[in-house]
């Protein structure tokens, strides 16, 4: 973390520098405070005469100096923020930058709930550490330091009471943070879970009120609730046991300065004035023990933050860019490879890939070649691996073995973003975001006109439903496209895949909520205008793919059919149970 706050150590140092200043007006003021007294109350060296014009002039320079100890102290707050809030910024964009590279395993490894707390709650507490450390530290540290000196000048017998007193906070303060230094660990862990909670409830509210489950999950979320105040209760238990005990070491330390400063006082040795400012100095390094026990409280809280941030910090992203086509392959300069491999070829060579941690393979030995500009549909059984396969194209995960090729060109060999410039995709579920349908379609390629969107989304066949909105393009979308219907998002989410204009447009199911004329419809207009752009359409209905150039059959990760429609209607065993199993839910809703 250091590497954060490195940036604005000027920041640090300054606001070190005008807490000294602060400190050093509270520990003149005792000294001050004890020259009205006996100079100019007792008036001790006067005969016993009062000296007004002393307590005037010693008030005024009291004033002064305290006005400019309120400008140390405002100052040393304004540049504590700067620096904290300046590193705290860096360390979130950081985190979510970070997150953002993650591979789909590594996200859910860490869980979305534990990533949206560690982003937020865990880089607050963070924050608030170094901005403890920067003002409180020094505070504390000043006044432990000038208060015992200033006392011991007072009278030696002060600086005794000190050092019985101060060993009985550190103990206290040691036993304290002993017992909770475990439990903050815990603490974020349960704020982990909660969140995760909220976020699947919120998202999956539909799924929640269709099947009349508010009870459960309101019952889930008071459990991991109740073991989040569970363990905040034990905290705060733990943490009572520090000031009621701090008090009354105060209290009897002052105690302490009383009587022996009574018994000073009337040997002669010391002025009444000096066992005033005695107690201030005494008061002063209690206080300062007190505040230094809450900024190892916020040092044990915020260093379990630290280190979680650097759980997310210090992962490396499992999916790497390669060395880049340039690098890589110099000879795709010159015009043998280019004309070898057209824009937008897919090929894949003995493929075999199962998900990390799990031994399965999900595919099993696939080769399969899919030329520029042609249609491959995938079809096949549920789980029989057809999302997986074509995740391999933009490379969401790497083959355990095999290669996958674009353009004749290992994609491992690509940078990512070389890689997913040339792919469209739409996923089986579309994501939209919380703005308006223009900005939603405009992701995929932010430099667009109004001209290519309004193009984009009139061959998705999302043109017509769009102008009779609202605010048409500029219409706001809900969270989650929740203000669309099932087959409004995936049109916009095709109009957004389209955009792009990108060599390899692949759908993943993604018309699945369209009825068949507006799919039709919709192949038509990729047929005319896109033309040259290669298309892999993964679908549940055959209707959907039959037009294909070439159509790939998966069941239990393995290829067992490949050709067009009429062809795997002869050869193809599975194709045809998919293909009468069809027909006949026809024939029954006929």
């Amino acid at each position: 973390m250091l590497k954060f706050l490195k940036k604005y150590w000027f920041f640090a140092v300054l606001a070190s520098a005008f807490m000294v200043g602060e400190v050093l007006v509270d520990l003149i003021q005792p000294r001050l405070m004890e020259t009205i007294v006996d100079e100019g109350i007792l008036g001790i060296n006067n005969g016993g005469v009062s000296d007004i014009p002393l307590i005037a002039s010693t008030g005024i320079q009291m004033i002064l100096i305290v006005i400019g100890g309120g400008g140390c102290g405002i100052l040393s707050a304004v540049f504590t923020n700067l620096c904290a809030q300046n590193f705290g910024n860096d360390v979130r964009k950081a985190c979510f930058s970070r997150i953002m590279h993650l591979s789909f395993e590594q996200t859910d490894q860490f869980t979305t709930g534990s990533l949206i707390t560690r982003i937020t709650s865990d880089v607050s507490q963070t924050q608030q550490m170094v901005s403890q450390m920067i003002r409180g530290f020094v505070r504390c540290m000043i006044f432990f330091a000038g208060g015992s000196f200033a006392l011991v000048t007072l009278d030696i017998h002060f600086g005794v009471i000190v050092a019985i007193a101060v060993p009985l906070l550190l103990l206290d303060i040691i036993f304290v943070l002993w017992k909770t230094n475990p439990l903050f660990s815990v603490l974020q862990k349960r704020l982990d879970r909660m969140n995760t909670v909220i976020e699947e409830n919120v998202s999956g509210a539909r799924v929640v009120k269709a099947f009349v489950q508010e009870e459960r999950e309101t019952a889930r979320f008071g459990e991991a609730n109740q073991q989040l105040v569970d363990t905040q209760f034990r905290v705060l238990i733990l943490m009572s046991y520090l000031r009621p005990i701090m008090n009354i070491v105060l209290n009897l330390a002052i105690v302490g300065i009383l009587y022996v400063g009574g018994v000073q006082v009337q040997g002669g040795n010391i002025a009444p004035g000096a066992v005033m400012a005695a107690i201030t100095y005494i008061s002063q390094i209690l206080n300062g023990m007190m505040m230094l026990a809450m900024i190892f409280q916020t040092i044990s809280r915020g260093s379990a933050s630290v280190k979680r941030l650097k759980e997310v910090l210090d992962t490396e992203p499992a999916l790497r860019d390669g060395p880049g086509v340039a690098v890589a392959h110099p000879e795709t300069d010159g015009d043998s490879m280019q004309s070898a491999q057209m824009p937008g070829t897919i090929e894949f060579r003995d493929v075999h890939f199962s998900y990390p941690g799990r031994k399965e393979e999900i595919l099993r030995d696939i080769n399969l070649t899919v030329h520029a500009g042609e249609t491959l549909g995938v079809i096949g059984a549920t789980a029989s691996g057809k999302s997986t396969l074509i995740s391999l194209i933009p490379r969401f995960y790497d083959v355990i073995s095999g290669a996958v090729y674009v353009d004749g060109v290992n994609v491992r060999d690509y940078t990512l973003r070389e890689l997913r410039d040339k792919v469209s995709y739409v996923l089986q579920k579309s994501e939209l975001f919380g703005t308006t349908i223009r900005d939603n379609i405009a992701i995929s390629n932010p430099d667009a006109s109004f001209e290519e969107i309004k193009k984009a989304a009139e061959a998705a066949q999302a043109d017509g439903f769009i102008m009779q909105q609202p605010q048409q393009y500029d219409t706001p979308v809900a969270e989650d496209g929740m203000s669309l219907s099932g087959g409004q998002r995936q049109r916009v989410a095709i109009s957004r895949a389209l955009l792009k204009h990108a060599e390899i447009l692949i759908f993943d199911d993604a018309t699945s909520a369209l009825d068949l004329k507006t799919e039709a419809k919709l192949y038509e207009a990729l047929k005319t205008e896109y033309r040259d752009v290669t298309k892999v359409i993964i679908a549940q209905r055959i209707a959907s793919i039959r037009d294909a150039d070439h159509i790939a059959v998966l069941n239990r990760g393995k290829i067992v059919g490949y050709g067009r429609h009429e062809d795997l209607l002869e050869t193809c065993p599975v194709y045809r149970d998919i293909y009468d199993s069809q027909l006949k839910e026809k024939e029954v809703a006929s």
